[in-house]
């Protein structure tokens, strides 16, 4: 019968291997969970930083993409856009509409246990339900991250970045937005428009005309924040996804969410 000595030296290296088992077992098991997502509800510490970096993302001078998609979830698309974002390692952005979220709260669960962040378009995406009055603008806010709360078992989420629909930017209901602004200050959010898109809610275009219009808009800027649907309600983004996904690596950016603005800050 063989004895086996263990000096304390041996004791510690042994430790030591178990250990770094033990931590690169649970990153494997947890990296694409929502473990490394940042918590967001009510009571989290939002630095003005963060929303400086969010309001002034378009200016910033490296070449990274923010992928940002409108006015889902939808049954059909999403999931498709999903399972593209896991295959090339992307992290992006769903600005959702509250009572969608309410149809498919499974698909919302995904995006947020995938380490995509949540962010809100409103409940209704019906501008005269949005700017009837401060209350409905608010209430339009407060009800989609409610649903999205729901949906992803967080009771007091807060998604504590707005956009509008249609954008900030578009002249329509101007003065009504303007006011909206300093609503969605006062609930401690900030909004963001986009400098990058295929044009895909604007008329049916085929996949090379959407990749095509996509290679228009990126020309000559650094940091992107690019416009899709998870739609196909006029043209389908995720049938040019993946080829948009490696062009926009080929020329060299590197993709993020609004997740990593507020670890960096």
């Amino acid at each position: 019968m063989k004895i086996f000595i263990f000096n304390k030296k041996k004791i510690s290296i042994i430790n030591f291997i178990v250990f770094v088992i033990i931590i690169i077992t649970v990153y494997y098991i947890f990296r694409d969970t929502k473990a490394f997502a940042v918590e967001l509800n009510y009571n989290a510490i939002v630095s003005s930083d963060f929303k400086d970096r969010i309001e002034n993302l378009i200016s910033e001078k490296e070449k990274i993409a923010y992928l940002t998609f409108d006015d889902g979830p939808n049954k059909s698309v999403t999931p498709e856009i999903l399972d593209i974002l896991k295959k090339e390692d992307v992290k992006a952005t769903f600005f959702v509409i509250g009572k969608h979220v309410e149809e498919y709260p499974e698909i919302i669960k995904r995006e947020y246990e995938e380490g995509h962040y949540i962010a809100n378009h409103g409940y209704s995406h019906n501008n005269k339900i949005l700017y009837q009055n401060e209350e409905s603008f608010i209430d339009e806010v407060k009800k989609t991250d409610e649903a999205i709360g729901k949906a992803i078992g967080k009771d007091d989420y807060c998604s504590y970045i707005f956009r509008f629909p249609n954008g900030y930017k578009s002249k329509k209901n101007k003065s009504e937005k303007e006011r909206a602004a300093e609503l969605l200050e006062e609930l401690n959010y900030t909004y963001i428009d986009w400098n990058c898109l295929n044009n895909d809610s604007m008329k049916k275009y085929n996949n090379k005309q959407l990749l095509d219009n996509l290679k228009k808009s990126a020309k000559g800027k650094d940091t992107l924040v690019i416009l899709m649907h998870d739609t196909k309600d006029v043209s389908n983004s995720s049938l040019v996804l993946e080829d948009s996904i490696k062009y926009l690596k080929e020329q060299g950016y590197s993709f993020q969410n609004f997740y990593d603005l507020m670890k960096d800050s």
